[in-house]
């Protein structure tokens, strides 16, 4: 999967050249560009990231780089909303290449469920949709229960575990499932049952949500970079959110089960970007490559811009990031 990993993973210094990637106008991504997935094909950096105009209808764009920092897009979205459970966006990916097929989980949205769904590929352009993957659940239920079917964000672990595929996912507590296929997924629990779930008093005491695909550490544990929310309600009823990142380290032979949290995030909103978007207050990661002898951590600034940390692994962990 990855060499050379620890945990925590880090420290991740945010690049001084962000944001990498921003809306441009008079296109399909002329208002927010954000939240990508990252992977490493043919010795380039592959960003498969959200993006939409002013009428927030999410596409899936594609980006390539020679060194991770500088990215050259496609002129036209990979995929785009087609089928009535996502006509208002395709958004948030996470991939996972297995066995030469791409396997792109995305949330769609119908401005009413938030539905994880799959789509594979052999080339990065031409996609089948397989739908949405779990009928009925929903990962707030026992966060701030939704009611309905919602069910956001899912990471595969691209090698086998207990014999099976798995995959983390959930955006308010986290869940597992398995697979026989990589097509058709099983949840291990209902929706009552999470194996994470906020730590109160954290940076992620309302929210937590899985991040980046896992990668392996030196020492057999998978490594997760995953997303965690508090929220403020103001006098005036309004609500602001604090998005941060964290980690969440779990044993391939006990894969139900979290091992180890990070205590305290290794990225937080701290440039214009962080503070001020769409979402203000947001450091949202979906991406992590190793490349060039270098960790690279894609993220989204306030839904609105798109940036990179990196961590060098000559550096002690503890060292102070950057701004």
């Amino acid at each position: 999967m990855f060499t050379h990993a620890t945990f925590p993973l880090g420290p991740f210094v945010p690049y001084e050249h962000n944001p990498i990637l921003r809306p441009r106008g008079g296109t399909w991504e002329s208002a927010n560009l954000y939240n990508p997935a990252a992977l490493v094909v043919d010795e380039e950096v592959v960003l498969l990231y959200r993006a939409h105009a002013e009428d927030i209808v999410s596409h899936i764009g594609l980006a390539r780089s020679s060194d991770g920092l500088h990215f050259e897009r496609e002129a036209e979205p990979i995929l785009s909303p087609s089928e009535d459970y996502e006509r208002y966006g395709c958004e948030d990916p996470r991939i996972a290449y297995i066995d030469g097929t791409f396997y792109l989980t995305y949330t769609g949205w119908d401005r009413h469920s938030a539905q994880l769904c799959l789509a594979t590929s052999t080339d990065l352009h031409d996609w089948t949709k397989h739908g949405p993957m779990f009928e009925s659940f929903d990962t707030f239920a026992t966060v701030d229960p939704r009611g309905f079917n919602w069910s956001k964000a899912g990471a595969i672990v691209p090698v086998r575990m207990q014999g099976k595929w798995w995959m983390y996912f959930g955006e308010g507590a986290i869940y597992w499932a398995t697979s026989d296929d990589l097509i058709h997924w099983t949840p291990g629990t209902p929706d009552t049952e999470p194996m994470y779930s906020p730590t109160p008093g954290s940076f992620d005491a309302d929210l937590v949500e899985i991040g980046t695909s896992p990668v392996l550490t030196e020492n057999g544990l998978l490594v997760m970079l995953t997303n965690g929310a508090t929220r403020v309600i103001n006098p005036d009823g309004s609500v602001e959110v604090d998005y941060r990142c964290g980690q969440i380290a779990i044993d391939p032979d006990n894969p139900t089960k979290v091992l180890a949290r990070l205590q305290e995030p290794w990225l937080k909103p701290q440039t214009f970007e962080d503070r001020n978007g769409l979402v203000s207050n947001v450091t949202f990661v979906e991406g992590l490559v190793q490349f060039q002898g270098r960790w690279l951590a894609y993220y989204g600034q306030s839904d609105t811009t798109l940036a990179v940390a990196v961590h060098d692994p000559a550096r002690p962990w503890g060292a102070t990031l950057g701004s």
